[in-house]
């Protein structure tokens, strides 16, 4: 019998759905090679890697883990340097304006849990917890009176700071600081895709075809190498993580705290901030707030410390001599 119409329209349908059907499986069996062979090539590369990472600063016990802290320096007052939040190697990060700093102060920097080469925690990474936990390895190495430096999320933990220890702060410096108040910290961050990408291995592959992301700046290519090692082994990890989780409650708790009126503040502001058009005024606001404020706009990425360190050793140095302390 012939074949009717109806039949011939099925039997077409039927070989289309086969062949996209043929067409999405392969597109997912690829995708699954894919993402086994980033996966596999990440884990021996992390591990081949860790061999790779030299030592740097020294240990101090905090909460029963190891903080590391890099001391630099042997001037008579000392700046206790604070980085912005998932830098990965803060010690390194800083080293540019650590080594225009270090001829005239004592220079402490810190890496808090999860970041560089100190251990990791399954503490909240509450604002009340950072700050004890930055004091406390601060108090392990007996130092007493200091100023307080740090970049970007600093000024978050920083104003928490300087009203806990008013007596042991002598000044606080923001280098592209974070304001308390500032607009847009409630967003909802994608902190699974986030770890996805690191465990899986494809933000190594990101990294790998951008090129180096710090090509054009000062660093020495033994430190931007070890920068790069440093990255691979801690970005995304629980610790950090489970700060970017507590980022909104963290903002939000603190969004009426301001500094005490006798502290001296000097901040580094970026001028040229797009995506905030009230970055400027929010740190104007917040050096009316000490007797002593200044502010200092400077044109430049956020990683102000990246490209003008000279800039801002030159700024605290002359600072520090106008202040009364």
């Amino acid at each position: 019998m012939a074949e009717t119409v109806e039949s011939k329209v099925g039997t077409k349908g039927r070989k289309k759905r086969k062949l996209w059907l043929k067409i999405i499986g392969g597109i997912v069996g690829a995708f699954v090679l894919f993402l086994g062979i980033t996966f596999i090539v990440n884990v021996i590369s992390t591990s081949m890697e860790k061999n790779k990472i030299e030592s740097y600063g020294q240990y101090v016990e905090v909460d029963g883990k190891k903080m590391n802290v890099s001391i630099q320096g042997s001037g008579e007052q000392t700046i206790v340097l604070l980085p912005g939040q998932g830098t990965p190697s803060p010690v390194l990060d800083f080293k540019l304006l650590i080594d225009e700093l270090t001829p005239s102060y004592k220079v402490v920097a810190i890496e808090p849990f999860g970041y560089g080469l100190s251990d990791e925690t399954k503490k909240e990474r509450t604002t009340a917890n950072i700050v004890s936990e930055i004091h406390e390895a601060v108090q392990q190495l007996g130092i007493d009176r200091y100023v307080l430096m740090g970049h970007s999320i600093t000024g978050l933990y920083g104003v928490t700071y300087v009203n806990n220890y008013p007596d042991e702060v002598l000044a606080f410096i923001g280098i592209d600081s974070s304001v308390p108040n500032q607009p847009g910290m409630d967003v909802k961050l994608p902190l699974k895709s986030m770890q996805f990408l690191q465990t899986s291995g494809i933000m190594r592959l990101i990294k790998k075809v951008s090129g180096d992301s710090y090509k054009s700046l000062a660093f020495d290519e033994h430190t931007k190498d070890q920068m790069n090692l440093i990255s691979n082994k801690v970005s995304s990890n629980d610790t950090m993580i489970d700060e970017l989780k507590h980022l909104g409650s963290n903002f939000k708790n603190s969004e009426k705290l301001t500094y005490p009126r006798n502290l001296p503040v000097l901040l580094f502001v970026q001028s040229n901030n797009e995506h905030n058009p009230q970055w400027i005024p929010l740190h104007e606001e917040q050096v009316k707030q000490s007797a002593q404020g200044k502010m200092i706009p400077m044109e430049g990425s956020h990683y102000l410390h990246h490209t003008k360190f000279q800039e801002i050793a030159a700024e605290f140095k002359a600072y520090m001599k106008e202040i009364q302390l």
